[in-house]
């Protein structure tokens, strides 16, 4: 009977320590490509998010007024309308919008993402169809 049960604590704590040596393995062969996902993430944690009507539209220095916030549009920013790719240009001032931006150095807010319409629009582009 003692060899039963001391037999059975053996592989019991056998079965326990394998788990957590496999998690360890896999930890550690980790491809590459996964683990420079993160810094990516870590990019944007800083990012403000954003959301309000159109104030004024300056397609000339590319910034774009929403609530009290002048934000400007750069290169990078990736901006929307109706879920479609857009230009700066095609946003109008009492537009909703809503994205992210990120504060640099000099203290401008650099829009990171703009969008318009969409989920996140108000909805009158299908509720004129439905009355038409």
């Amino acid at each position: 009977m003692k060899k039963q049960i001391a037999l059975f604590t053996l592989v019991t704590v056998a079965m326990l320590a394998t788990p957590s040596l496999r998690a360890e393995d896999t930890a550690t062969n980790t491809p590459a490509a996964a683990t420079e996902t993160k810094p990516a993430k870590q990019k944007n944690a800083d990012a403000t998010p954003f959301k309000g009507k159109v104030k004024a539209v300056d397609t000339a220095g590319s910034t774009i007024t929403v609530g009290e916030n002048k934000i400007t549009v750069t290169a990078d920013t990736k901006i929307s309308k109706d879920g479609k790719k857009a230009k700066l240009s095609e946003i109008a001032v009492g537009d909703a919008v809503h994205g992210s931006y990120k504060k640099d150095a000099k203290g401008n807010l650099n829009a990171l993402s703009l969008r318009e319409g969409g989920k996140g629009g108000n909805g009158t582009t299908k509720k004129k169809a439905a009355k038409e």
